[in-house]
């Protein structure tokens, strides 16, 4: 049986371990490590995307990251209960035009048993900025 600590319930302590846990995944721009968070019916909802699955994680972060180059993710605990967290981010990215961008957003976590992201609902906006307004580096 898959587990990923830290597991529910969740402590203020743990849960921002969860949130440094992902940051630090979602940096390595490795697609199948990053699925392994998930449950294997893990739902999402990313902006407009609807993703269910492992198979269908490891696809769209492949391809979000073939068109977000230089890509720097950071998270902030937001709160949390006994198995779900909120949190805030933003990221920067450069697209294939060279253009800079940040992304701003809020996620909504629920975590099974086993300490695996069942759910995952995010509400991301992005902006144009220039590199040298970049603050994550």
């Amino acid at each position: 049986m898959e587990q990923k600590l830290p597991l529910p319930p969740f402590t203020e302590e743990t849960a921002k371990q969860k949130v440094q846990m992902a940051e630090d995944g979602w940096n390595s721009k490795d697609p199948n490590k990053v699925s392994l968070a998930y449950t294997i019916d893990s739902e999402w909802r990313n902006r407009d995307k609807f993703i269910n699955g492992r198979e269908e994680i490891v696809a769209f972060l492949t391809t979000k990251w073939e068109k977000e180059r230089s890509y720097k993710l950071k998270k902030e605990y937001w709160a949390h209960t006994d198995n779900r967290i909120a949190v805030r981010f933003e990221y920067e990215y450069q697209d294939l035009d060279d253009n800079w961008h940040r992304a701003y957003g809020n996620e909504n976590w629920e975590f099974d048993t086993n300490g695996l992201m069942q759910k995952r609902f995010a509400s991301i906006n992005n902006i144009s900025i220039k590199e040298s307004e970049r603050k994550l580096i």
